[in-house]
């Protein structure tokens, strides 16, 4: 197999998740996919992680603050602040979010991972995910509720939106010796020419 397509992907199961009982739910959404879990545990976030995880380049925080601007004015509310402004109001509901229980934090492996994970996951605002993803099937949250509500959206799941951004997150929550190598019985059968040699 060309190992050029094995990716690594970090997904954190929120506290929401851990609250409504939904740990295997979720996991096993992912296991079906055939991806493997190759580093997993519950921790509570301190704030320190939750602010590397949610740290942000400028660029990024504009292009966060003109989509929450533009969906703002779909719905015909005006707007006063600038982007940073706004992205840095999101940015801390999502920190209050995110340390506000344990968490499950896993390094989900395999080909093409990062897209995978994030089309099992779905939409982070759960009103436009697709039918049958994460966001879509457990929960009936939406930015509309959590915006009223003056906090983050309740969205059950995080997962890395790139390769690079996966390797950066995966640094906040794992040492390297804490995740696993080892293969699973699926892999030939997802991977191998071999399995269909039958000579």
């Amino acid at each position: 197999m060309n190992n050029t397509h094995i990716e690594r992907s970090l997904v954190i199961l929120k506290p929401d998740s851990v609250q409504r009982g939904l740990i295997g739910e979720v996991i096993s959404r992912f296991e079906r996919k055939g991806l493997k879990i190759a580093a997993m545990k519950m921790v509570w976030p301190t704030m320190a992680q939750a602010e590397k995880h949610y740290d942000q380049p400028e660029s990024a925080m504009i292009t966060l603050g003109e989509r929450t601007i533009a969906a703002y004015k779909e719905k015909g509310i005006e707007v006063t602040r600038t982007p940073i402004e706004i992205a840095k109001d999101i940015q801390k509901k999502l920190l209050t979010y995110i340390t506000a229980g344990p968490v499950v934090v896993m390094v989900i492996e395999g080909a093409h991972a990062v897209g995978h994970v994030r089309k099992i996951r779905g939409a982070t605002n759960p009103l436009s995910a697709d039918v049958g993803s994460i966001t879509a099937d457990l929960t009936i949250d939406s930015y509309f509720i959590a915006d009223d509500s003056e906090r983050a959206v309740r969205n059950l799941v995080h997962a890395s939106g790139t390769v690079e951004e996966a390797e950066n997150e995966i640094k906040i929550w794992f040492t390297e010796d804490e995740i696993h190598h080892y293969d699973l019985a699926i892999e030939k059968v997802l991977y191998s020419l071999d399995w269909e040699n039958r000579e």
